[in-house]
């Protein structure tokens, strides 16, 4: 059931919005270069909440109970106090759980100067309420004797979740606090909590979030007065003395508020609103889930529980599973036995932003998966007092949001009646590792604070964060490297500063200064000087950049001289070395040579010091990615891009390898189904789909725009899990190995031959490493694998290569013919295959096969004259519009 309350626009009104958007896009958006990320505190404990000193000092919270205080100009963090706070929720049975209760959040008096007055929102160890408490703190130690209760919230501490906690000041020095609806539904399968089965109400939202005489998921305006009490501002929801309800209510159908904000030209009310974990919609339940970004213009009732996403779900009864009439978003009704407020409520405000799971078809800027809404702040320049880094004009009256999961931060603009204009990515380059606050400081700079992915824990990526924006001369970006960094003496090094750039288009000046142990023992001025370094030891090349406005930045390179790098190859004697074929046996021998240490020739160097491995890695395996161990290889390590799409997923905020978190840790989920040969595709379509009720309450939201190639490589890797990590013994430096595809493989992967060798250093340089590796890859090449093309085009997804005239040509390069007696050509669409010519060194080269295509969508083969050793191979094609999908290698 949709809800719509689009209303006419006035021939007046559109002009206004024309005009504001107008001056709003005046400005040029800036260059993504001019904004700097800087870090001031990393590994943090659980940060939840900050508020930013007028002298710039960082006072913030963190759940498990400290407060504390970083000094920027000291660098320093410092403990204020620490809190006894309730943390644990305990079931009907006695089940102990983690929750989201502790210290929420920190804030400062508007006349802190004067009165040194700070308000922190916490759960008090002993008893069942989050409590809004005034401290005096005048620097140094929080003395926690001076504690004023203001406000308790009664909670229900049998099931978690939803705190709230987010605090701030309007204009009028009211204070606004956020509460969430003290929530969770077992039985709710993603749609509302409405639970009223009796002993049920932690799982009914009715109680809190849409009870007018309840403080829970709501956002609370009040006045704090000197003596620690507070009167009750005008505009909140209900008029003082309305009976069944609280006055202090200035939003309601909140499940989750973060983050408020306040537009200080409008005073308009901002916030994220974290919805529901449903991934789908139901006609007898209601919407699939979303959650929100929310504008209050004026105080109001935002739905939930009887609303989410401008959607409407259905009374449902959880005691005979039976549904009953849409709600009304006009004349919402709460009949529920744990209502204490009004039956009838205010009519519901619709979101101004709100977005599900899957991509969103209104906001596909938000992108899709797991989400979790952060609100942010609105910029005014005027809001500031000469600061020096203050944000751009393009960014006026724009209000940045993130979100906790996804990463992002959007820069959303709306109109001078809040209506929804446009949103953007700020920063596209830059993710977030679990935002959970963020505003401006009186710099300028928009702070962040990182609580990192995962569910309560210290994450080691937690960190306090600065983003600071240079509208002036930039720094220069230095790039240095070396084509050598290490070598036996004299070891002449070619130094290079490609890459180095100036956004700003100036020419630059280099200086290089070449230091061992500090001291400086040779420089140039020149982009990339030749040394020679004379001397055994490690040196640090330096490089340091200028521009005609003084502005530097440097780059350094370390140089190991005085010990050569081990010289390792891994030969076949018998076999080709570029394309395995299955059953094949391959001769191979290792040698290995080093200035210092010898040779495996005249056995200065023993076999058993050279580390030798074989191994089958799977189509998800990362070819850049080798076990850097000089005795073992570890086989995990084909399941680099499986880690690689965990990564760049939201899977690490719920999951963690081998410890439990919102969800089950990927080493419980493999042992789980050891064994189950259907447990690879029932998973992919678990995480496609989402759902719940395997590892309890938590729904895992779905992810139905990961490809499938991307899921089954994530599922494969976790599965993998399951098996303790077998360490290869080292293979002999000599000998025979057939390639027999493991029984569980599909002929997709690659065979890895490896040889590595650590020398054993000098007195004055480190030890080197040397190795050699041969990939033997699956005999038929897809045309998206070749090197080079010329008059070729490709289709979309490069899968099918058509020849635009005759002439053209594919290239592979630097392959080894050996044992290759035919080539097979599969075709593709309708047109002949024609003749395809097999020519090497050039396209013009030495012929050494030809095929014949007649028919479309059928194979081609080619007679390959006997060649041997590596050459670059040209596919030459006889006629325009020939179309191939691969070459297959054949030794037959």
């Amino acid at each position: 059931m949709k809800l719509s309350f689009l209303k006419p626009v006035t021939a007046l009104a559109l002009l206004l919005v024309s005009a504001f958007i107008g001056n709003a896009q005046t400005a040029a958006k800036p260059d993504e270069n001019r904004f700097t990320k800087v870090v001031l505190q990393q590994k943090l404990e659980e940060p939840i909440q900050f508020q930013i000193l007028a002298d710039g000092k960082v006072l913030y919270a963190e759940r498990k109970g400290k407060l504390k205080l970083y000094d920027p100009a000291k660098n320093k963090m410092e403990v204020l106090a620490e809190l006894s706070v309730s943390r644990e929720y305990v079931s009907k049975t006695g089940e102990h759980s983690e929750g989201e209760d502790g210290l929420q959040g920190v804030i400062l008096d508007p006349d802190y100067a004067v009165n040194h007055w700070i308000y922190i929102y916490y759960s008090p160890k002993t008893e069942s309420v989050n409590r809004l408490s005034r401290f005096t703190w005048a620097g140094g130690k929080l003395n926690l004797a001076t504690e004023k209760k203001i406000l308790d919230v009664p909670v229900q501490r049998e099931e978690c979740c939803h705190v709230g906690g987010g605090m701030l000041f309007d204009k009028d020095k009211n204070l606004l606090l956020s509460t969430g609806d003290n929530t969770f539904s077992r039985s709710s399968d993603g749609f509302t909590p409405i639970d009223e089965r009796p002993g049920e109400g932690p799982r009914d939202a009715q109680k809190s979030s849409g009870n007018t005489n309840d403080l829970r998921g709501k956002i609370l305006r009040i006045h704090p007065e000197k003596d620690g009490s507070y009167t009750i501002p005008e505009g909140n929801l209900f008029p003082k003395g309305t009976p069944k309800t609280k006055p202090e209510i200035y939003t309601m159908g909140n499940r989750n508020p973060w983050r408020l904000t306040i537009d200080s030209k409008t005073n308009w009310l901002f916030w994220g609103e974290v919805g529901p974990d449903g991934s789908n919609s139901s006609e007898l339940r209601g919407p699939k889930s979303y959650d929100e970004f929310n504008i209050a213009k004026k105080a109001g009732n935002y739905g939930w529980p009887y609303f989410n996403g401008k959607e409407a779900y259905r009374y449902y009864n959880f005691a005979t599973k039976e549904s009953g009439a849409w709600y009304d978003p006009l004349k919402p009704v709460n009949n529920s036995p744990n209502n204490t407020g009004l039956n009838v409520l205010p009519p519901t405000v619709d979101p101004f932003i709100w977005y599900p799971y899957a991509a969103s078809e209104q906001f596909p800027e938000m992108g899709s998966g797991g989400r979790s809404a952060v609100g942010g702040p609105i910029f005014h320049k005027s809001d500031f007092k000469n600061a020096k880094g203050l944000f751009p004009a393009y960014y006026e009256g724009k209000w940045l949001i993130t979100d906790w999961v996804r990463g992002w931060l959007l820069s959303v603009t709306f109109d001078e009646q809040g209506n929804y204009v446009s949103m953007e990515r700020f920063l596209p380059n830059l993710t977030l590792r679990g935002p959970i606050d963020m505003k401006f400081g009186p710099d300028g700079s928009l702070y962040v604070l990182e609580y990192g992915n995962g569910y309560f824990k210290d994450n080691p990526e937690a960190e306090l964060i600065k983003i600071e924006y240079n509208g002036g001369n930039r720094k220069p970006t230095v790039q240095v490297a070396a084509d050598k960094t290490a070598g036996a003496l004299p070891l002449k090094v070619l130094l290079s500063s490609q890459g180095t750039t100036d956004a700003d288009g100036d020419v630059l000046k280099y200086a290089w200064k070449i230091t061992k142990a500090g001291v400086v023992t040779q420089s140039s001025t020149k982009a990339n000087p030749q040394i020679i370094l004379a001397q055994s030891g490690v040196y640090k090349a330096t490089l340091t950049v200028t521009d005609p406005k003084g502005a530097t930045n440097s780059k350094s390179v370390e140089i190991a001289a005085g010990n050569a790098v081990p010289v390792v190859s891994f030969a076949f004697t018998r076999g080709n070395s570029s394309y395995y074929f299955p059953d094949n046996t391959i001769d191979y021998v290792v040698s290995v040579s080093d200035k210092e240490d010898g040779s495996l020739a005249n056995k200065r160097i023993t076999p058993s010091q050279v580390s030798v491995s074989i191994n089958y890695l799977s189509e998800g395996y990362d070819m850049t990615v080798v076990a850097q161990r000089q005795k073992t290889f570890d086989a995990s390590a084909q399941y680099a891009v499986a880690k690689g799409l965990i990564g760049k997923s939201d899977c690490n905020a719920c999951h963690a390898l081998d410890t439990k978190s919102l969800g089950p840790s990927f080493t419980e989920v493999a042992l789980k189904y050891k064994g189950n040969d259907a447990a690879q595709a029932a998973l992919v379509k678990k995480i496609k789909e989402g759902g719940s009720g395997v590892w309890g309450d938590a729904m895992m939201p779905a992810h139905s725009t990961m490809p499938n190639a991307e899921l089954n490589t994530i599922v494969k890797y976790i599965l993998s899990l399951s098996n303790k990590s077998q360490v290869q013994k080292s293979l002999p430096v000599t000998g025979s190995y057939m390639t027999k595809l493991p029984a569980e493989q599909t002929n997709k992967g690659s065979f890895i031959f490896r040889a590595a060798y650590q020398d054993k250093g000098t007195k004055l340089a480190p030890a080197q490493f040397g190795e050699s590796i041969v990939v033997l890859r699956n005999p038929t090449v897809l045309v998206n694998e070749t090197a080079k093309s010329n008059e070729i085009a490709f289709n979309g997804d490069r899968s099918v290569a058509t020849a635009k005239s005759k002439g053209a040509y594919l290239q592979l390069s630097n392959v080894d013919l050996t044992d290759i007696k035919s080539m097979e050509f599969t075709g593709a669409g309708n047109n002949p295959l024609g003749s395809i010519e097999v020519r090497i060194g050039s396209p013009d080269g030495t012929m050494i096969g030809k095929a014949s295509g007649t028919g479309g969508n059928g194979n081609a083969t080619a007679q390959i004259t006997s060649t041997s050793g590596r050459h670059h191979v040209f596919f030459v094609f006889g006629e325009a519009e020939a179309k191939i999908k691969a070459i297959s290698m054949v030794n037959k």
